[in-house]
């Protein structure tokens, strides 16, 4: 029996919330379009009404890096960002915090894909979120965003040509 010389450390339950707005539902697909400050994102179907807030709870350990842009991926919420800060937990876990913009979202990743990606805070790079990761229990009511409207939008009123 091959014994251990450390003790094996326990995951860490890092999340990010972030206010989102449902923009629409896709009845085909069965899935949910979000919109939130620095993007959307796709989620599994869900029954509150297009224009409610939601709160989106995002767990670090759902999140995935990738330095360029991930086209033949099955994963369908990828957003570009930058890398603000690296911190080491303990071995292997490493936090690494991206800026979207206005939005902060971690990702739990082992110290070996840091080195073999070679992450350091100013790269771009994507972050990857698996739709099926953003479920019902992850969302609460919340007063989100709006969205901004079209330009076309915004001159068009009920009655006028």
């Amino acid at each position: 029996m091959l014994e251990s010389p450390r003790k094996r450390a326990a995951r860490p339950a890092l999340k990010a919330a972030l206010s989102a707005r449902v923009l629409r539902h896709d009845l085909s697909t069965a899935m949910t379009t979000l919109f939130f400050e620095d993007g959307e994102l796709r989620a599994p179907l869900i029954t509150d009404p297009i224009g409610s807030g939601v709160i989106v709870t995002i767990y670090a350990r759902d999140v995935s890096i990738a330095l360029s842009r991930p086209m033949d991926v099955s994963i369908t919420n990828r957003l570009p960002g930058e890398i603000v800060d690296i911190s080491h937990l303990d071995p292997p876990y490493v936090r690494v915090t991206f800026s979207l913009g206005a939005t902060r979202l971690h990702a739990l990743v082992t110290s070996e894909s840091v080195e073999r990606l070679a992450l350091v805070p100013g790269l771009r790079a994507w972050v990857m979120i698996k739709a099926v990761a953003i479920s019902r229990r992850d969302l609460k009511p919340d007063r989100a965003p709006q969205p901004r409207p079209w330009p076309l939008d915004q001159n068009s009123s009920p009655g006028k040509p």
